[in-house]
């Protein structure tokens, strides 16, 4: 069975059921039932078409992820492959689409061409055009991250501040006293970056309550830029007895600055902060970390996406994931105290 025989059963042409099949023009609904009952009465299933039309859906969850050139994180690929399994548990597609720069052209097909019953968008920026745009839209979405607005919106999220304030503490009670903050890269915090503007505020607060010695910088996304960056740091800061961070894509990177300024972790150098489970475990030693639950966020967000899809009149719902600190061997004493 194809599309030439709908059309001919349905006394319409071929372009006709396409248009109905693909929802790409209007059509009357005299016409729309009669090529739909064609549809159901032969039971034509090229793929999903006939039952997503006859539910008025697509059955496809759109995910806007980072530019196609920028290296996915840990995290980031975590979100992606647990979001395409939730849709998939729900039989659902996932249509993928990068944005930002020249991706945006990308984006505005996904929001216009009627390809998604609603978008789960990452990596959220405190003033987000996305969000803006999807709102003006009228478009199903979650968010996977939030704005400034933490009350207006449907998100899912970790609490960068507080995890990032109890890693300072846990290296307080340790007896460290100078502490930097490795944040992500110069131009992601730069355009607001929602985690690295949060992080660096609890870093700041914690540091302050605690009277201690605190340095925050930007370190690239990357093991090689972040070896330069924090081979700087620690000629400038050679006071220096722990790191905090949540740049899990620049630790291969203070792990080799360490390593080659002597340090050696955690005898001599404590490192903390929020990771992907995977990065947090390849460290070496294994990371002291607030292990982000990806996998149960992606899940999260595809089945807020799908209430809200249900019922867009419901008020907005959100949640706030605080994890707890794995305690692995990355973390001690602070030097001074150790006993000789």
């Amino acid at each position: 069975m194809n599309i030439g025989e709908i059309a001919k059963r349905a006394g319409v042409a071929r372009s006709t059921v396409s248009y109905v099949i693909s929802g790409k023009r209007t059509v009357s609904d005299e016409i729309r039932r009669r090529v739909l009952a064609v549809i159901e009465e032969l039971d034509y299933r090229p793929n999903a078409a006939a039952r997503a039309l006859k539910e008025g859906r697509t059955r496809t969850l759109g995910l806007v992820i980072p530019p196609a050139s920028q290296r996915l994180t840990d995290m980031q690929l975590g979100f992606v492959a647990s979001v395409v399994e939730a849709a998939a548990r729900a039989d659902l597609d996932v249509l993928l689409s990068p944005s930002g720069g020249d991706h945006d052209r990308s984006f505005e097909r996904v929001i216009t061409g009627r390809r998604v019953d609603g978008v789960i968008l990452m990596e959220i920026r405190l003033e987000d055009d996305r969000v803006a745009r999807l709102r003006q839209a009228g478009l199903p979405f979650v968010t996977i991250g939030h704005t400034a607005d933490a009350d207006d919106g449907w998100w899912i999220d970790v609490d960068f501040a507080t995890l990032i304030a109890r890693c300072v503490r846990h290296l307080a009670d340790l007896g460290h006293r100078h502490l930097a903050f490795v944040n992500r890269s110069a131009e992601m915090v730069a355009a607001g970056y929602g985690p690295g503007h949060r992080a660096l505020a609890g870093f700041a607060a914690a540091v302050a309550e605690l009277g201690l010695a605190g340095v925050d910088l930007c370190c690239p996304d990357d093991a090689a830029g972040a070896e330069a960056c924090v081979r700087q740091l620690l000629d400038t800061h050679a006071e220096l007895t722990g790191i905090v961070t949540i740049n899990e894509a620049a630790l291969p990177g203070i792990q080799r600055a360490l390593e080659h300024t002597g340090r050696v972790v955690p005898r001599d150098f404590s490192v903390t902060g929020v990771a992907g489970r995977h990065w947090a475990e390849d460290f070496r030693p294994p990371l002291t970390a607030a292990d982000v639950p990806a996998l149960e966020m992606g899940d999260q967000a595809v089945r807020l996406l799908l209430e809200r899809i249900a019922a867009p009149e419901t008020p907005p719902r959100n949640t706030l994931h605080t994890p707890p600190i794995s305690l692995r061997a990355s973390t001690g004493p602070a030097p001074a105290n150790r006993r000789r």
